[in-house]
């Protein structure tokens, strides 16, 4: 069962919680901080398994209609799956939470708390935002907080260029990612972003949001920008010409590789900079 939680919390995006926290304790200016450390654990196994978790338990009937779904892009679980799930999101959540409540500064919690409240409620009913055009993009947006609560649960302050660009290129990415659903979830009768605008207004609207990170990235680092402006940029380009679902899922890899990109060119820089102690 183990085996099966691990899959289920797709550990090939685990990158997208991860990177940011360790991006977050870089911007501190520490290479290292133990005191990090229980927040990466958080942000591996335990807290992937609660977006994801969440996800395929409310996403069954979606799910086994979706061809992607069962490989490494996610699972396709069972109904009788759901309380192990369960048990298995509050087992590796709650030692974690009862360690930030008691030993993190309160603002650092409340940003967490929001984090989580957020993920829950992109899936989970009575909110669910995956079926609310925009706010199911929008939502989003809290991949970057680790950029905000790591720094303020060290005792530092958040570089807040850096953590609204990435606000703003993950609501992008997040509507990008949706265009390969566009089938399912009109069948299922699940509205998304996606669904609403057409692919070619999926251009527009991440296209809109890309550039706004491309700015604010460009406040912090002028090379992360460019990454950023020239990756992006393909991406839309392509799915531009062949404005299709199809499109989209053939361009899922090289978007599951952009934060590993981006996110390589920004630490290598952090990584330099404090070694060489121009930065902070």
């Amino acid at each position: 069962m183990l085996g099966r939680l691990f899959h289920i919390s797709r550990p090939v995006l685990w990158i997208n919680t991860v990177g940011p926290a360790v991006v977050g304790v870089w911007l501190t200016g520490d290479l290292w901080r133990w005191e990090a450390l229980p927040l990466l654990l958080w942000l591996t196994l335990p807290f992937n398994l609660l977006i994801y978790g969440v996800n395929d338990v409310f996403d069954q009937e979606t799910d086994a209609k979706n061809p992607r779904k069962g490989t490494l892009e996610g699972a396709r679980i069972l109904p009788e799956e759901v309380r192990p799930i369960a048990l298995g999101i509050v087992l590796t959540n709650l030692p974690l939470a009862a360690y930030a409540v008691l030993f993190l500064p309160w603002d650092a919690v409340l940003w967490m708390l929001l984090y989580a409240l957020l993920f829950v409620g992109y899936s989970a009913p009575p909110i669910r935002f995956k079926a609310r055009p925009y706010l199911d993009s929008l939502s989003n947006a809290a991949y970057a907080f680790p950029l905000v609560f790591v720094p303020l649960a060290l005792g530092g302050s958040p570089v807040w260029p850096a953590a609204l660009g990435l606000m703003a290129w993950s609501a992008a990415k997040h509507t990008f990612d949706a265009v390969q659903d566009i089938p399912e979830d009109r069948r299922a009768g699940i509205e998304t972003t996606a669904l609403r605008l057409g692919v070619r207004g999926v251009v527009h609207w991440s296209g809109l949001f890309w550039t706004l990170s491309t700015v604010a990235f460009a406040l912090v680092s002028l090379p992360v920008a460019l990454v950023n402006a020239a990756f992006a940029g393909g991406l839309l380009y392509v799915l531009r010409r062949d404005p299709a679902p199809g499109t989209g899922h053939r361009m899922y890899p090289f978007s599951i590789a952009f934060p590993y990109v981006a996110g390589t060119v920004a630490g290598v820089q952090l990584v330099a900079a404090i070694s060489l102690g121009i930065y902070p």
